[in-house]
């Protein structure tokens, strides 16, 4: 069960602002109903500031507290302040969010984004920005690549599980989580683009000793990290692992992945 904050509560069960304006200045849209969420915002202007702001949702509570907090923070303000506006400062003023839910504060945002888009008109972006905003990286929720990339610079992502908690990219079929992980090493500050050797062998260790191992336990097994040369990682299964008809499944399915997206996508395990 995920700890919401008292804020997150109050505006699930009082949301504010829920409905639509017939005669809006401006209607941004994010989401859809197959991904699961969807929501409408609406926004009416009155001498450049921002009147009036209702919503439209479909999703989990997290959605409409996202949703119901930003026309709060929108109304009020002129278009120019609105669109310095993170999906972090929307999970921060709902007092924060649990990881998982994280999409929902980014979905508010990119409605507002849309919008936005909608009103600057091509003025907006540059024609690399929008170039990238349409190259689709996620087809399973239809996440762009410079959603990814926002998400990555504004809340200081570094794995593709973070990713998946802000975005939903690599959430279902999971084919693009080499893409989501290549976008991130493109985006990373310059001291973190390339890890040494050491650096490689503690990162690798820590993922076994805390994710890996832990996991393999629950259910009886276990893993002892044999080597590790160049970006091919030794291992052992021990325990019922060792000994289990699905041992090669866990090896790639489980240890492999979960290695590529935490350390490396270049990593490869292999069974001794």
């Amino acid at each position: 069960m995920w700890d919401y904050s008292d804020k997150v509560m109050d505006h699930y069960r009082n949301p504010r602002n829920v409905g639509k304006i017939d005669d809006a200045d401006l209607i941004g849209e994010a989401g859809s109903l197959a991904c699961g969420d969807s929501l409408k915002l609406y926004i009416k202007l009155k001498d450049g500031v921002i009147e009036d702001a209702k919503f439209q949702t479909f999703g989990c509570g997290s959605a409409v507290a996202s949703s119901s907090i930003l026309t709060e923070m929108i109304i009020g303000k002129t278009l120019d302040e609105v669109r310095k506006i993170t999906n972090k400062e929307i999970a921060d003023e709902l007092g924060g969010l649990p990881p998982e839910k994280m999409h929902c504060s980014v979905m508010g945002h990119e409605a507002l984004e849309d919008a936005l888009k909608k009103y600057y008109g091509d003025e907006y972006q540059t024609p690399e920005e929008k170039y990238i905003s349409e190259k689709i990286i996620c087809t399973c929720f239809n996440v762009t690549e410079q959603q990814i990339i926002d998400a990555i610079k504004v809340n200081n992502l570094r794995t593709v599980e973070d990713i998946t908690n802000y975005t939903k990219a690599g959430g279902a079929c999971g084919r693009c989580k080499g893409l989501i992980q290549k976008i991130i090493e493109a985006n990373l500050p310059k001291e973190e683009k390339k890890l040494s050797a050491a650096q490689m062998i503690l990162r690798i260790n820590k993922v076994i000793e805390t994710v890996i191992a832990p996991e393999l336990q629950k259910d009886g097994g276990d893993i002892e990290l044999v080597d590790i040369e160049d970006n091919k990682v030794y291992v052992k299964l021990q325990g019922r692992c060792s000994s289990c008809k699905n041992s090669v499944l866990t090896l790639k399915s489980f240890v492999e992945t979960t290695l590529q997206d935490k350390v490396s996508q270049d990593i490869e395990v292999i069974q001794v």
